[in-house]
């Protein structure tokens, strides 16, 4: 038995192009600074949860696009008609319509087709060629709004935009390597890496900074065409609505310093066609107030002394110099098209994120190293082979993120450990299948191939199940939750290279070399669980019945007292806060609950020196929430002043909902998959089996959250969605060998089929279980925070896992093939006989 020579180097070549394209990953800059041009430079990008910085969500408000737009509608609706000699009595915006009513209405089908011309065709999406306007007439009466097909072109153009305008602020004030992409239909995410501001990057991104010049009314009361306007210190400026110029005519804006006061001010200067206008005005406005509006508040509102004819002059106020420099960005940026509202604000402290990686580093390594020893303990020096594997494995995986660019976060560490974890997987199903063919008397050979066959759907089946909740997990998630599919899905895709292709070469290699005639795999400690006669099945009653209990009392639980909802889920803030000392939860207690921002809950995690701090949401929009975020970061250092805000999530009501309700689904979606996945490769009483046993592991895990109290946020649901493949790949091990045994023994009972099969792979269940739970382990012990919500409960479920493969899964099929049985029995004769699973599929008769 030969392998191809070109075959080898193939791998060799594909082994070592991994390798060099992992190396930059562990080189400090200065080492990859003075590699040659020629060799590979990148590494994986990290995520803000492992460098910090401020991830946002920004959503266009349709609401304000809206009346944005009609507003302008408005205009040119007066303005057309005016040019067509058509006298309407009124032109007036009536909630999302211009309402037009004419003083002669045999003009109404000439008025209509004059109103035509202000659509525009829209030129992209499924509704290209269509028009953005709705014009209908009833009598004197003309209704002017925009289609539906209209507004979502509206909010496309707006967010391409603001796509843009926001580039040109995030530049202006410096910031390096941000990401600013568009996310769904009306929304916009930026990623900014560093020690961010969260407060002032609401104020750059979130502020339309429409800027306007007005006059004042000259009675100081309100009335038709005015509008009374507050500024910064709640004074009221009676603005009139006219706009005697626009920020558009705006061509520079810095900040500069008041050479009477030192204050920061803001000096700006106009175009051509502005400093005309400008000049104009305060030519024949002199000694009249005018105010500066940005964002229907005013800025400030001076008194013209004289004519301003260079155009140019300054906006003073109570600046400081970050408002100030933020301000002179949005302006030289130009103003958003629509109303921003930041949805979701996620930051994370520099020593956070280090901390952060520190802690995802050493989890990692030492549960590689627990794995590569206990596979060193059961396979002896062909455990080293598997190791060599391993680490391939974690070198190619690296490799493939920084290929891909898929960006590291610390969910995506614990997706790399775990696919450490079921790649070993692989080899402890494939060198089980070498002892067994080894202990029928194959010779090394022949026990290697028919091993390595025989594993092999096995493992496809089992990986797939692991895929499908990554697809599903990387559809539904988002953020760092994405980057623990990507990791977990290139894992899984590598081990069938390292833990298949390249072991299966190195074997027949070192075999032919070494001349073995017989394949013997010995552990290093003697233990054997094979050959054993155990009755699974007699327990089946009991292991059923102490399942729904604990499923029951999951239920249970998840009613009263329910699941810790982390922020994700419930919306509101959530701090992190590290403090020198023990910190004093009862004084953080007292001082926060006086700030009147509702409830607030404090945890303590990690250690004594780490609290975390959440708020509920609160009323008054993003405004509020920005506030009640400086409050409670201004009470913390007041409680006391050694405390550091390590981190702040806001989340509002509105993503809150969207990600229970994908969570939800991705689930229940994740579960159907499976079904499908089990009954289209196996039978359907595999597949009722496996999906019972699916929902009993799914409860109990729930009820753990319950009972715990650990957050149940969306890096929960990812611990779910894994927990569910994970349990269906359990299932295929043992399922595969009940299949199998029924082909060869159609005769046998199928209950004795069951047990034997179970016997037969409790080895290689043991040993896989083991695998992924000392993956796992040092990363439930250490991970910290932001991954103990998926390393603990994985830990418990893959135990639950394990259990319910003999207990739940196998009684479930055997409860089933009696029914067919029975019910085969019961049926009338026919020309097509119904035979048990444990006699193969439906034949024809005899008859």
């Amino acid at each position: 038995m030969r392998t191809s020579p070109w075959l080898v180097l193939t791998y060799t070549v594909i082994i070592v192009l991994g390798l060099f394209i992992a190396l930059p990953n562990v080189l400090p800059q200065s080492v990859l600074q003075r590699m040659p041009a020629w060799l590979p430079h990148d590494q994986v990008s990290l995520g803000l949860d492992l460098r910090g910085g401020s991830h946002l969500v920004l959503e266009v408000d349709e609401a304000d696009l809206t009346k944005e737009r009609l507003q302008s509608l408005l205009q040119d609706a007066r303005r057309v008609l005016r040019e067509k000699g058509i006298q309407p009595k009124a032109v007036v915006r009536s909630q999302n319509q211009i309402v037009v009513t004419l003083a002669d209405a045999s003009q109404s089908d000439a008025a209509v087709t004059d109103l035509k011309t202000l659509a525009n065709p829209i030129s992209t999406g499924i509704s290209a060629g269509q028009t953005d306007l709705d014009v209908t007439a009833n009598g004197a009466t003309i209704s002017v709004g925009f289609s539906p097909a209209g507004i979502s072109a509206n909010v496309d153009n707006a967010v391409q935009q603001s796509l843009e305008v926001i580039r040109q602020r995030v530049d202006q004030v410096g910031v390096s390597e941000p990401t600013i992409q568009r996310i769904g239909g009306n929304r916009v995410l930026v990623q900014l890496p560093g020690a961010q501001d969260p407060s002032r990057l609401r104020e750059l991104l979130g502020s339309t900074a429409k800027m306007s010049f007005h006059m004042l009314s000259p009675n100081n009361q309100p009335g038709p065409g005015v509008t009374m306007l507050n500024d910064a210190e709640g004074r009221t400026y009676p603005v009139l609505d006219r706009v005697e110029i626009s920020g558009d005519r705006l061509s520079d804006a810095r900040v500069s310093f008041d050479p009477n006061t030192h204050e920061p001010v803001v000096s700006f200067r106009f175009d051509s066609a502005g400093a005309t206008r400008f000049a104009e005005i305060t030519r024949q406005n002199v000694g009249n107030p005018f105010a500066i509006v940005l964002d229907d508040k005013v800025l400030s509102a001076p008194v013209i002394r004289e004519p301003i004819t260079g155009g140019s002059g300054q906006i003073s106020g109570s600046f400081s110099a970050d408002s100030a420099t933020t301000l002179a960005a949005m302006l030289r940026a130009g103003a958003l098209p629509a109303k921003l509202t930041v949805i979701e604000e996620r930051t994370v402290g520099a020593d956070l994120g280090a901390d952060a990686i520190k802690m995802g580093i050493y989890s990692g390594i030492v549960g590689f190293i627990l794995v590569a020893a206990f596979i060193f303990v059961l396979y002896g020096t062909w455990g080293i082979l598997a190791n060599v594997a391993l680490l391939i494995h974690t070198f190619l995986t690296f490799s493939a993120l920084t290929l891909v660019g898929a960006t590291l976060t610390l969910p995506g560490i614990a997706g790399v450990v775990l696919g450490i974890g079921l790649a070993v997987d692989a080899n402890v199903l494939i060198n089980e299948r070498i002892r067994e063919e080894t202990r029928k008397g194959k010779s090394a050979f022949a026990a290697i191939d028919t091993g390595f066959n025989r594993a092999y759907s096995t493992i496809i089946d089992g990986n797939m199940t692991a895929l499908i909740a990554a697809a599903i997990l990387f559809y539904f998630g988002s953020g760092p939750v994405r980057g623990f599919a990507v990791t977990m899905a290139l894992g899984l895709i590598i081990s069938m290279f390292t833990s298949v292709a390249f072991v299966r070469v190195a074997m027949i290699e070192i075999t032919r070399r070494r001349k073995f005639k017989v394949l013997n795999i010995r552990p290093l400690i003697p233990f054997s669980p094979y050959d054993k006669h155990i009755q699974f099945m007699k327990a089946r009653f009991f292991g059923v019945t102490v399942s729904a209990l604990l499923s029951i009392a999951s239920v249970v639980l998840f009613i009263h007292p329910g699941l810790n909802y982390g922020v994700d889920f419930r919306g509101g803030i959530q701090m992190s806060v590290k403090t020198q000392g023990a910190a004093d939860l009862a004084k953080f207690r007292e001082g926060l609950d006086s700030l009147g921002l509702g409830e607030i809950t404090l945890q303590s995690f990690g250690d004594n020196n780490s609290i975390l701090v959440r708020a509920q949401r609160q009323e008054g929009g993003e405004e509020a929430q920005t506030a009640a975020v400086t409050k409670l970061k201004a009470e913390v250092a007041k409680i006391d002043p050694t405390a550091t805000v390590e981190g702040t999530d806001v989340i509002g009501p509105k993503v809150s909902g969207e990600l229970a309700s994908a969570g939800i689904l991705s689930v229940v979606i994740a579960s159907f998959a499976m079904l499908i996945y089990i009954w289209a490769r196996f039978e359907w009483p595999f597949a009722v089996g496996a999906i019972v046993t699916l929902v009993l592991d799914v409860t109990k895990a729930i009820g753990f959250f319950a009972i715990t109290g650990l957050d149940f946020n969306l890096t929960a649901i990812a611990a779910i969605l894994t927990l569910v493949g994970y349990s269906v790949n359990d299932k295929v091990v043992v399922y595969d060998r009940m299949r199998e045994n029924m082909r060869l023994y159609k005769s046998m009972p199928l209950r004795e089929i069951i047990d034997k099969s179970i016997n037969e792979t409790l080895a290689r269940s043991l040993y896989t279980n083991a695998t992924a739970f000392l993956a796992l382990v040092p990363m439930a012990i250490w991970g910290g925070s932001a991954v103990s919500s998926f390393a603990i409960p994985m830990v418990f479920g893959i135990l639950v896992a394990g259990a319910s493969s003999i207990f739940i899964a196998a009684p479930i099929l055997l409860f089933l093939g009696d029914w067919r049985r029975r019910h085969a029995k019961a049926a009338p004769a026919s020309d097509v006989e119904i035979i048990p699973p444990e006699q193969g599929r439906p034949r024809k008769s005899a008859s």
